[in-house]
């Protein structure tokens, strides 16, 4: 037996990187896991891969944009298990492209997805935790989150208002036994540089060098299992690039003048 035994975990960007190698690192705990993302059938192949029995687990597909249907999910899964403990909020998209050059529309839907959509189905989800007196939000944030870098402007932006969120929510709810880890990947091999969007709105479509070689998505899913089972409220997961936020927080200016050499990519 271990902490998340029949627990109830509902992952979203479930098909694929973090979110998939966590459905897989969960499945073997003994979870009972919901999946979200666009596309089932993806979902379905992680569902069949992760070897959960089907009573342990439901396929929730649902666009991050499709807000005003965020309750309506909330309460399928509810329905299907009773309750969510665990709520994995890693859905969302990155960019490539320079502030001047992004369309306020596109700087909309950025914050639409990686910020409004995440906080929105945590405030469908916290009643029904509120409800049980217990309940535990996985925020997956990123470095991007605790300093800007080239073409990343308002994905940025989205990651730092998720901390400004969620340590306020921590506090307010401390008192009710909610827990919130807010985790910042750095270079992980993920294909969110493929999917990342240019200033035309079309997929990036090219793998960032930087990630070619950079830590894997399971090894990362086992870092923030670790940290959730030590009740950790932040954690950095990566590589020598977290050095990145010691240095700006202790060396501001010495810090300016590496990351204006580094490669946007």
């Amino acid at each position: 037996m271990n902490q998340f035994s029949n627990k109830v975990v509902w992952i979203t960007g479930a098909s694929s990187g973090i979110g998939e190698a966590a459905v897989y690192e969960f499945a073997k705990l003994g979870a009972k896991i919901i999946l979200s993302a666009r596309r089932k059938d993806e979902l379905e192949r992680v569902a069949k891969q992760s070897g959960l029995p089907q009573e342990n687990y439901l396929i929730l597909p649902f666009d991050l944009m499709d807000i005003p249907n965020f309750k309506s999910q909330v309460n399928i899964a509810i329905t299907k298990f009773g309750r969510i403990d665990y709520l994995f909020n890693n859905g969302g998209f990155s960019q490539r492209s320079e502030a001047t050059a992004t369309p306020l529309e596109l700087d909309r839907k950025i914050m639409e997805v990686n910020y409004f959509a995440n906080i929105a189905l945590a405030k469908e989800v916290l009643p029904h935790m509120l409800k049980n007196n217990s309940g535990h939000i996985i925020v997956i944030s990123s470095i991007a989150g605790k300093f800007g870098f080239y073409l990343r402007s308002s994905y940025s932006a989205a990651k730092h208002a998720l901390h400004g969120f969620y340590e306020s929510l921590r506090l307010e709810n401390y008192k009710n036994n909610i827990h919130v880890l807010l985790v910042c990947p750095g270079k992980i091999k993920t294909n969110i540089s493929l999917n990342a969007v240019t200033e035309s709105g079309a997929k990036h479509n090219q793998m960032d060098e930087s990630h070619v070689n950079s830590m894997s998505p399971q090894e990362c899913a086992l870092q923030i299992i670790e940290a959730i089972k030590t009740n950790k409220e932040e954690i950095l997961v990566g590589g020598k690039e977290l050095k990145a936020v010691w240095m700006k927080r202790h060396f501001p200016k010495w810090f300016s003048k590496i990351i204006r050499k580094q490669s946007p990519y």
